[in-house]
């Protein structure tokens, strides 16, 4: 995470040099004017404010500032485009031990990185505002950055977490093996996923509609022949893809049985794309009691299958979404979430 810590006169910056030990795992910059003294490495000098906030924005994970928090509002009202994109932007008292997480609170983690600055400053207290946190109240936010979720209609999520706020039902359109990991299930009912309305929550790779829905990452399970080329993988790959409207940047990884850990085609294509290849053992994919689409490597390897079984132990979920494909008579692909 990148840091900008914001002074504006000679007790802030002090107050910044007091804090700077405590953010050392982090890339951080502090911000100052050039005719006060200070104990850093490096002091990066500025005139006014709006000289650096509008770069700042864009270029730190958060901003944190050590001035009248009144100030900070005035100064940051201009910038502010939406809570997926703005920064984490924090305000801390000359003492250090009053923070406040002003802007981007969940999704650019600005309660997150008060709460751990809360806990290494000597009796500092984080005045934490966002409701979900303070009634302990399932933040779908939070959940879709801890899973790497991707988000879109945001802007109902809003109404989704005044109802969870208000403790009214609200309907989540998934997969059971996924419904069971969502913590602190109270007023969420599994539905299908045609009965979607805007009181609904879509957990999903691909459905599209007007709800909050989430984009959990797809895994692939991938069989080849002995000496299948690159070239081939990938265009296997690209039609499977693009026929169940995914994208490579909606894949997490990808797997084999371990017969095929020495195949050269696959290890390209694994290195390529910057993969974690894994391989299963043939205990692990028989193991499986999922019913699977009939294979070849049953007759030559005694197992259930390969594409299939390696995608659901890849996968974060166990749940076989696309079935296997077969290309050029050679190549199985299976995908898994």
């Amino acid at each position: 995470m990148k840091i900008a810590v914001v002074t504006i006169n000679q007790p802030s910056l002090d107050s910044a040099c007091r804090l700077f030990p405590y953010l050392n795992e982090y890339e951080v910059d502090v911000y100052g004017k050039k005719e006060l003294t200070h104990n850093l490495d490096e002091l990066q000098i500025y005139k006014k404010l709006d000289d650096i906030l509008p770069s700042a924005w864009e270029k730190y994970d958060a901003i944190i500032c050590i001035l009248a928090m009144g100030a900070v509002v005035r100064k940051i009202a201009p910038l502010l485009k939406d809570k997926a994109t703005d920064p984490a932007v924090i305000v801390i008292n000359l003492a250090l031990d009053k923070i406040v997480p002003l802007l981007s609170g969940h999704l650019g983690g600005a309660n997150e990185l008060a709460d751990t600055l809360a806990e290494r400053l000597p009796n500092c207290l984080n005045f934490i505002s966002t409701a979900t946190d303070q009634t302990k109240t399932l933040a779908f936010e939070m959940l879709a950055k801890k899973n790497d979720w991707k988000i879109e209609n945001l802007k109902a999520l809003a109404k989704i977490s005044n109802r969870l706020l208000n403790k009214q039902a609200v309907k989540v359109a998934t997969y059971p093996l996924v419904f069971e990991t969502i913590p602190h299930k109270d007023n969420l009912t599994l539905v299908g996923f045609e009965n979607l309305d805007l009181d609904t929550v879509v957990i999903d790779p691909t459905l599209t509609s007007d709800c909050l829905t989430f984009r959990p990452k797809v895994y692939l399970g991938i069989g080849c022949n002995r000496d299948t080329p690159l070239e081939q993988i990938e265009e296997a790959v690209e039609q499977f893809l693009e026929k169940n409207q995914l994208t490579l940047q909606d894949i997490k990884n990808i797997a084999s049985f371990e017969a095929k850990s020495d195949e050269i085609g696959l290890l390209e294509f694994n290195s390529k794309h910057n993969f974690e290849i894994k391989f299963y053992k043939k205990d692990a994919i028989n193991a499986l009691e999922n019913q699977f689409s009939k294979s070849a490597s049953t007759k030559f390897f005694g197992l259930k299958g390969v594409a299939e079984p390696s995608a659901i132990l890849v996968s974060e979920y166990k749940e076989l979404l696309y079935k296997k494909e077969v290309y050029f008579k050679s190549i199985t692909i299976a995908g898994a979430i």
